[in-house]
């Protein structure tokens, strides 16, 4: 038990190490920018908003580490629809002396502005901006590239599949207790199956049980994934938890009985003054619902990023504002602080898949519960 406790400690160092300096050199520019005057006077501290921003957000490209020429960036499929399909790889929005690189391809320009990529309109040569540094002659195609949020996805996918597929072969063969990864992923599932779904759903839970032993591990599997140096925010864009909500809230009402449609065209025990009042209002809670699912899980996998990434940002403003004697001396307690934030966001990284399954197993129940 002590050395698996000091292996995953060590694990956890040398992640966070690889972060910082991935980090540190992702933010070279920044501090170079800096200009020894103003170091000095302590007049302008490093800004860390741009490169949290960076790292959280999704991209057209893999970026690793470093800037420049010297940045290590896997390229990754841009496939654009505009008066037909266009595909060609990320790698071909290399930055010119302005920073923006027009692609040709299949007589259509494109152009990558802030991580949107626009069609110039015909004719136009060069991309031209209004005074908020907004594209002004061009349009936005419809954009289906795989971003690094997808690739995640999809790297999740095929690790869940040899996972489950590895587990279930061996599950077949073994006989008495389960050992190796089987040992972890069956206490896993039958911990869904007992304590989340059969309390919550009801008798009919076999049915639901697929899609939410799929909703438990998907949401771990990128959450995890996520704690890795250069990895992608994937549970931690509102786009992603949209669609996760947005599948709850079908697959809800369209198991729906007549007792809980009833329930809301009908709520019983209330006067027929009041209809008017508390229909509107039962009709909106069958959206607020899958709402807050959204809301819980983009905004706790958001912040905990938000926050490592800002308690190691803590060193540069330091060194920006005092030199490099204070970097040294803010270092040790950011470390600190940032190693244990680590852990809790391993704890959440399971807690936020278990909230977001007991939740929408218990909307499902409530939507297929007979009542008597």
């Amino acid at each position: 038990m002590l050395n698996i406790t000091l292996r995953t400690f060590l694990i956890i160092i040398s992640f966070f190490t690889f972060s910082f300096f991935s980090f540190a050199e992702s933010n070279d520019n920044h501090s170079s920018s800096l200009n020894k005057e103003d170091v000095s006077k302590g007049s302008e501290l490093y800004n860390p908003v741009p490169a949290i921003m960076h790292h959280i957000s999704d991209s057209h490209e893999w970026h690793l580490w470093g800037e420049g020429d010297g940045s290590v960036t896997i390229p990754l499929p841009v496939i654009l629809y505009s008066n037909g399909l266009h595909i060609f790889m990320s790698s071909a929005f290399h930055h010119n002396e302005d920073g923006h690189h027009i692609v040709e391809n299949n007589n259509a320009k494109f152009v990558n502005v802030h991580g949107k990529i626009y069609q110039l309109n015909d004719g136009e040569n060069h991309a031209e901006f209004d005074a908020e540094h907004h594209l002004s002659n061009g349009s936005l195609p419809i954009d289906i590239s795989i971003t690094k949020n997808v690739a995640s996805m999809l790297i999740a996918l095929v690790l869940l599949l040899l996972l489950f597929g590895v587990s279930g072969l061996k599950s077949k063969k073994t006989k008495g207790a389960p050992k190796g990864l089987l040992s972890f992923l069956e206490p896993l599932v039958l911990f869904v199956r007992d304590d989340i779904v059969k309390p919550n759903v009801g008798a009919k839970y076999q049915k639901f049980l697929p899609y939410l032993l799929t909703l438990f591990f998907f949401i771990l599997m990128n959450n995890l994934l996520g704690l890795l140096p250069g990895s992608a925010n994937v549970t931690g864009n509102i786009a992603i938890t949209l669609v996760l909500s947005f599948i709850t809230l079908i697959v809800t009402n369209i198991s729906g009985n007549k007792g809980y449609w009833g329930h809301i065209f009908k709520p019983p025990g209330v006067p027929l003054a009041l209809m008017p009042i508390m229909i509107p209002i039962e009709i909106v809670g069958i959206f607020t619902k899958p709402f807050a699912l959204m809301i819980r899980l983009f905004a706790n996998i958001s912040a905990g990023h938000i926050i490592i990434l800002s308690l190691i940002s803590l060193i540069f403003m330091a060194q920006s504002g005092l030199g490099n004697g204070g970097a040294f001396g803010v270092a040790p307690v950011s470390v600190v602080f940032v190693l244990f934030m680590y852990l809790i966001e391993v704890l959440v990284a399971f807690l936020q898949a278990y909230i977001f399954t007991l939740l929408t197993s218990l909307f499902i129940g409530l939507a297929t519960v007979e009542h008597h």
